[in-house]
């Protein structure tokens, strides 16, 4: 799609706002991607059929962005209206005035020629949850939070429903938080194969063996020197979570070795949440299970995507809805754990009454929580490099209509959520939690409530300062570059300020 950006009497960095025209590109057309031409915006309306000319004008009292798009041989400009003194403030206000008016200039004439609003309006990005959270912390009533995502940003009234369900849990979650609180992430990048959505860094253990052992013993050295620089920075661990890749890829003895190895080096005192993702039924073993318990433990995973056989079998993951079955009922044996379980919408394959059918026995199995999410087309998963026939959007809309329904009535709350790019529908992933079950860390990492020190291959820090900015460090994607670069690794933790 062709961006265009002018005026005829407003001097302003255009290229700013590519950024934000291109977030709502891809919430309203998501298969588009941008071009910037060299020449002018055209003056006919026919002679473009795929583009937008956002044009700027300031009037005496108002000032007018519209976006003119040209689609499918047919036209609608989107219009917004601010007050022209508002191009007067500082400059980073009016970069929040204009970014805001080319987002909706272009959602107005978007949704005029796609018949109607989005289920997510007009937010772009993945965390609609942090502007409602916002207006609650300023002092907003849940009613006034919820009308400024209805009227502002035309949110659906079942996505306004869960916004608000999981801001009240992320104003919770940061009244209890301490100052001097950060989390941890140890990232562990085996799994026992790649699963066909999947996009995230991790190894296949069968081919890579050899790098599993001197991956333990590299990730215990920059444990122990993350012990030493929390203690420097007078930090305390409030959540702990290890995931992947797949955790339980690891052997009994390499998971206690981890395992040992956190406990030794880093103050766990405050730590009041402890999760292991153990996800694949294929890695779960009560000798694992047992080694998770006897270190604390509170949390595992079993997450199954899907209890159809055939649409597991599409995904690539060597195991069956009896699998999952098996692994839950050897979690519950194994002690006390807290347990999440996966299911995704939209997968090859399936369909609404065949996700509803995974939803029912997943319910029947009752873990504390379970998370929805909807397919996402990840840049390096085998999905995106070898699309196959998936689920329409109205298909997936009553794959989580139909959850949602089913969830509340089980006694499930929402309690965090976010958004992928390329997802089906333009839709969400949802955590779902029997009331107080609610996993704290998910919370604070999509909600970025506070500074996460990440360690292991492909985990990426997030530093937030005082002042709210927030400053990605990570480490190298994959297993042997980790190995490689261990001790520059730990010598870049140094210059963290946690």
């Amino acid at each position: 799609m062709k961006l265009w950006f002018t005026s005829d009497n407003v001097d302003w960095d255009a290229g700013r706002y590519h950024y934000a025209a291109e977030q709502m590109m891809l919430t309203l057309f998501p298969a588009e991607r941008p071009e910037y031409p060299d020449s002018p915006a055209p003056t006919s309306l026919v002679s473009e059929d795929n583009a937008v000319i956002f044009t700027l004008h300031r009037g005496k009292k108002l000032t007018n962005m519209s976006a003119l798009l040209l689609r499918d041989g047919r036209w609608n400009n989107g219009v917004v209206r601010f007050p022209s003194e508002k191009l007067d403030e500082a400059p980073e206000q009016v970069y929040h005035t204009v970014q805001r008016a080319v987002k909706q200039a272009f959602y107005k004439a978007g949704t005029m020629l796609l018949g109607g609003d989005l289920p997510w309006g007009s937010l772009t990005g993945v965390r609609p949850v942090k502007l409602p959270t916002k207006a609650l912390l300023e002092g907003a009533t849940p009613a006034q939070a919820e009308k400024e995502l209805a009227e502002t940003y035309h949110v659906s009234p079942l996505r306004r429903k869960l916004a608000m369900d999981c801001a009240a849990q992320s104003v919770k979650a940061i009244q209890s938080l301490a100052p001097d609180e950060v989390s941890l992430y140890v990232g562990i990048p085996f799994c026992p194969s790649r699963c066909l959505y999947c996009s995230f860094i991790s190894a296949a253990v069968g081919q890579c063996l050899p790098l599993v052992e001197p991956f333990v013993d590299a990730l215990c050295q920059e444990i122990k020197a993350s012990g030493q620089l929390l203690r420097r920075r007078g930090k305390a661990v409030r959540t702990l979570y290890m995931g992947g890749g797949t955790p339980t890829t690891l052997s009994p003895e390499q998971l206690d070795t981890v395992l040992t190895a956190l406990e030794t080096h880093i103050d766990l005192s405050r730590c009041t949440e402890l999760t292991v993702e153990a996800g694949r039924p294929d890695t779960i073993t009560p000798d694992k299970l047992a080694v998770l318990a006897a270190h604390g433990v509170g949390r595992v995973s079993v997450n199954p995507q899907s209890m159809e056989d055939d649409v597991l079998q599409r995904m690539g993951r060597p195991h069956t809805g009896e699998d999952i079955r098996r692994a839950y009922a050897q979690v519950r044996a194994a002690g006390t754990f807290s347990v999440n379980m996966d299911l995704i919408a939209g997968l090859p394959g399936d369909s609404p009454d065949g996700f509803a059918r995974s939803l029912a026995e997943v319910l029947d199995m009752a873990p504390e929580n379970i998370t929805v999410h909807t397919l996402a087309l990840k840049k390096g998963s085998r999905l995106m490099e070898h699309p196959e026939e998936l689920p329409s959007d109205s298909d997936v809309e009553a794959m989580l209509g139909g959850a949602w329904s089913a969830l509340r009535q089980a006694g499930y709350a929402p309690y965090y959520l976010y958004r992928q790019k390329y997802m089906s529908g333009s839709f969400e992933n949802v955590g779902w939690a029997k009331p107080g079950t609610e996993s704290l860390y998910n919370i604070i990492m999509m909600e970025e409530l506070h500074s996460v020190l990440a360690l292991g291959g492909g985990a990426v820090t997030k530093v937030i300062d005082p002042g709210g900015k927030l400053t990605r460090y990570a480490n190298p994607k994959y297993p042997k570059e980790y190995l490689d670069r261990i001790e520059q690794i730990i010598a870049e933790k140094e210059t963290l300020l946690l």
